[in-house]
């Protein structure tokens, strides 16, 4: 019997770990199938898309001057006082996230008026969020039942009637989807186990997935809210594949779908871009600091024109696009600020679409120059989130030096902490009190050279009153930046250091550090496109063009996109110089960039 039951057990263990290794590698084909798959060329030629971010938290369009308003359900559960003080003073004071969706009416919406506003944006393609992270869907899903753009709000389909007038407009339409949920009862995303997505995704994850993509057959989906789990609980690869070929060759995915699944287009998101030629990529960002509207916001957040249309370039120059959103009011306009800077681009790419519309990158793709802001700041206590410190800085990679004095209010020793992402250093009196990872070289830095690590707190005793030298310096990689300095000693808690203690000069005649923003600044990039070499220039160049390029040989002949005329150019001591200067103020045809066709 015990023989038996050996024999039974070796067989069933044969047989599991055969159907295991089964599964595992009709994974790995599938996997190798997907990333084998081509991108299609209508993306790669396209260049601009249009996000549009729209949904019940439109209704408040309200958040912190840095933050992201369609994260307003998540600032309620968190307790953010911003966001439940304005929902007891707006809404009632037992008000819930669930009693916006009688607000969201869309009364004024348009969706032929959108497409048609899209097309004269110059963008090739529209990406509708179907349904964000709060699970509210834009179309009539029976799985959200009076949770849904028909069931309750403004009582229509709205991903089906943008779907048939962009296509329409002969634009392609996308959707995102996010994966993942913040209240949903299978599954509270941030709040319940990481792991414990199970019967999410299985029961409703997957089907509503299906749902929404197989009633509208979008060109694109964008998905989202994937960070915490691998593709594989996301059931990613297999719910690509069945993407592709339901909508067959034009078909595309980006890149969110779970950790050990590297495919579809790269997605930066509010960076300075990135350098990348040989995968599709779209940097994606709204035209202020939040793809939602957020009234909250300054005019500062929002980029002028003549800097979304240099950001566009750039992007193209260096291999990739932009999906620029918008975010409409909750009555359906949107805002006017938004569309005067989408139609200014528009209006440029009428002129100057040959460099971008289907252009490759070139083998040089940008001119940069070292560029310097100086301003004074009160306190150190920055979240710049994934903005820029100050306007004419990069949002990605930058410095930041601090110089003036501080006084100690009274004697003893302070203990000193600092909260930075990435690297900061702090020197009091001329000594290292603090040292995050921060490496310098140069005569002004040698003090660092030796003490290089993870520190972020420090001590050093001072003298009330006494005036000593503080000096902080900041670097930035990618992404997030934030940087605090706090200080803390006998009877006083831990405090962001206050304007109270810092001076700028030995005189005491302002309050706060004079600080020195540094980055670099690219001011000319280049495209080809059918043998023709395109120099697009953020600066009008007075009397002279220099590109740093190879010759383009005698036979090439130099224009002025706009301008019906060859210009005068030599090539001496490796480089292109064009002769700009014949060039009067009323001949130009544009005044926030300028395209320059080299064609051989």
């Amino acid at each position: 019997m015990i023989k038996k039951i050996t024999c039974l057990l070796a067989v069933v263990l044969f047989t599991l770990t055969g159907i295991t290794a089964q599964n595992n590698n009709s994974s790995d084909a599938l996997i190798k199938k997907l990333e084998e798959r081509p991108y299609p060329q209508w993306f790669k030629d396209a260049k601009l898309g249009i996000f549009i971010h729209w949904g019940l938290y439109s209704v408040p369009a309200y958040g912190g001057k840095e933050s992201y308003s369609e994260w307003f359900l998540r600032g309620l559960q968190t307790g953010s006082p911003l966001r439940t003080e304005y929902m007891k003073k707006n809404f009632g004071p037992d008000a819930t996230y669930k009693d916006l969706a009688p607000h969201f009416k869309a009364e004024l919406w348009d969706p032929q008026e959108w497409a048609q506003f899209f097309k004269k944006s110059g963008a090739k393609y529209v990406v509708l969020v179907s349904k964000h992270h709060d699970g509210y869907a834009l179309w009539p899903s029976k799985y959200n039942r009076n949770w849904n753009s028909v069931d309750v709000g403004p009582k229509r389909d709205i991903v089906g009637e943008l779907t048939e007038a962009v296509k329409e407009e002969g634009l392609k339409m996308g959707l995102y989807y996010s994966l993942s949920e913040w209240n949903h009862p299978l599954h509270r995303w941030y709040t319940d186990p990481h792991d414990s997505i199970g019967r999410y995704v299985k029961e409703y994850m997957v089907p509503q997935f299906k749902e929404v993509i197989g009633t509208y057959k979008p060109s694109l989906i964008f998905s989202d809210g994937e960070w915490f789990n691998t593709a594989e609980q996301w059931q990613a690869a297999e719910l690509i594949d069945w993407y592709y070929n339901l909508v067959g060759d034009d078909a595309i995915v980006n890149n969110r779908w779970g950790h050990g699944l590297d495919i579809g287009f790269l997605t930066p998101e509010y960076s300075a871009g990135i350098k990348v030629t040989d995968r599709p990529w779209a940097e994606v960002r709204g035209i202020g600091r939040s793809f939602g509207l957020n009234r909250n916001e300054n005019l500062e957040a929002y980029g002028t024109s003549a800097e979304l249309i240099h950001r566009f370039a750039q992007t193209v120059a260096n291999g990739g696009g932009m999906i620029i959103n918008v975010g409409p009011k909750a009555d359906g306009q949107i805002p006017l600020i938004q569309q005067e800077r989408l139609i200014d681009l528009g209006k440029w790419l009428a002129l100057n679409g040959e460099a971008i519309y289907g252009a490759q990158p070139y083998q040089v793709q940008e001119q940069e120059k070292d560029v310097q802001i100086t301003r004074i700041d009160s306190v150190i206590n920055f979240n710049w989130v994934r903005n820029s410190p100050v306007k004419g800085i990069k949002e990605d990679y930058f410095t930041a030096d601090w110089n003036g004095f501080i006084v100690a209010p009274q004697s003893g020793k302070f203990d000193f902490e600092v909260k930075a992402d990435d690297e900061a250093a702090v020197w009091i009196d001329g000594k290292v009190v603090i040292n995050q990872n921060f490496t310098s070289a140069g005569s002004d830095s040698e003090v660092m050279g030796a003490k290089t690590g993870a520190s972020t707190q420090g001590s050093i005793k001072l003298k009330k009153g006494m005036l000593y030298p503080i000096r902080i310096q900041y670097r930035e990689k990618k992404q997030n930046a934030h940087l605090s300095l706090f200080w803390s000693t006998k009877g006083k808690e831990k405090e962001v250091v206050p304007a109270s203690a810092l001076f700028t000069d030995k005189d005491k005649n302002k309050h706060g550090l004079a600080g020195v923003y540094a980055s670099k600044k690219t001011y000319l990039c280049y495209t080809q496109n059918n043998s023709n070499i395109y120099a697009i220039s953020f600066e009008w160049p007075d009397d002279e063009l220099l590109l740093n390029i190879p010759d383009p040989g005698n036979g090439a002949k130099i224009r002025l996109i706009g301008l019906d005329r060859d210009l005068p150019w030599t090539y001496q001591n490796g480089k292109l110089k064009v002769d700009t200067g014949g060039i009067k103020y009323s001949e130009l045809p544009s005044h926030m960039a300028w395209t320059f066709k080299i064609a051989k």
